[in-house]
């Protein structure tokens, strides 16, 4: 074996080192392969290198998705609305510039939105302008729920009227959620075990209005000026009896709690969600397009049919037997809200 000598770069501290370079100068030597020191640096370099690349690049990679993780989170749920996902059509459809709520800065809503609007209307002669100051003067104005962040875990439960929630027991579950959303008179009193007992807000229009407590929010969804006109009265004059039927002139609601959807947001969901289809969405499904863009989770209960193929309400004491399955008026509808949950954006509770 040929014998170290002092221009060698391998010497006996470095043989007696660490056992890895160690060993390997033993074999430079052995084989009589004269290095300088640079060179045995960038020999101990590179073996330091595999070493690690090889042996714990695992914990390395397991090290570097926490930290994405936590970095590139969109809430503070367990998974979110918002995950990324390959599939691009949320994305595409998804659009968080538009406003949800109406207040005085966006009510100047675009001309697309106010005629598409206006066309809505029997009646052509009331104008938007004209209920602006008298609305904002009465009830809060101010942007509402724009708090989204990796800190935040806002659970929501979408509440639907359908058959599909008798004997579902769904009650405790919806209840556990932070806002639980209810549309027009859907009752929670006598149903309590299926249908839960909270409701944080109540989306009405003046022919669907009823009395709520003084904890839940009041969602108007405007679909004529007549709706405003009516919403200032039920708080001022109660002098509105009428729209295109009968109404309440006044209901028990807490004024501090109105919210207002924005024509601009109802139209979204309508062209941008529903490709036009039919003449204005339903009022299940804004609110349920409202959660997704408001919430982090979002839990649908009470869309669909009954598990006999019907549509009715859980509370219908009736059921007409040409109401049947076949092609619901909410087709369209019903069909993007399981594609929601096929794409894992929102989990539905069917009852069956």
């Amino acid at each position: 074996m040929n014998k170290v000598n002092g221009k060698s770069g391998c010497s006996v501290k470095h043989i007696n080192a660490l056992f890895l370079p160690g060993t390997i100068c033993k074999s430079l030597v052995y084989f009589g392969i004269r290095t300088t020191k640079f060179q045995v640096r960038v020999i101990y370099l590179a073996v330091w290198m595999v070493f690690l690349l090889v042996f714990i690049r695992v914990d390395f990679r397991f090290s570097l998705g926490d930290f994405i993780d936590v970095t590139e989170r969109v809430c503070g749920c367990t998974s979110c609305i918002m995950d990324p996902q390959e599939d691009p059509w949320f994305m595409e459809l998804y659009d968080s510039r538009v406003p949800k709520f109406m207040n005085r800065t966006n009510s100047n809503i675009s001309a697309l939105t106010y005629n598409w609007w206006m066309r809505l209307q029997r009646s052509r002669s009331l104008n938007l302008s004209d209920v602006v100051e008298p609305l904002f003067s009465l009830f809060r104005d101010e942007e509402h729920y724009s708090d989204s962040g990796p800190d935040r875990c806002r659970t929501c439960a979408v509440v639907g009227n359908s058959a599909n929630m008798i004997r579902s027991h769904y009650g405790a579950m919806i209840d556990a959620h932070d806002f639980v959303f209810r549309m027009n008179h859907g009752p929670t009193q006598g149903y309590e075990r299926d249908v839960g007992l909270k409701t944080t807000h109540r989306a009405i229009y003046p022919e669907s209005a009823i009395d709520l407590d003084n904890s839940t929010h009041l969602v108007l969804l405007p679909f004529k000026v007549l709706d405003l006109q009516w919403l200032i009265s039920v708080f001022t004059t109660k002098n509105i009896t009428r729209t295109y039927r009968a109404v309440k002139p006044t209901i028990n609601a807490n004024k501090d709690k109105v919210m207002i959807i924005n024509p601009e947001f109802i139209r979204y969901v309508y062209e941008r969600w529903l490709m036009k289809n039919g003449k204005y969405p339903s009022t299940g499904f804004i609110i349920l397009m409202l959660a997704v863009h408001i919430c982090d989770q979002v839990n649908v209960f009470g869309f669909g049919a009954s598990a006999d193929g019907r549509w009715h309400h859980y509370f219908d004491h009736w059921h007409h037997p040409s109401i049947h399955a076949g092609e619901h008026r909410g087709g369209v509808e019903y069909d993007v809200i399981l594609k929601l949950e096929q794409q894992q954006r929102i989990k539905m509770y069917k009852g069956w």
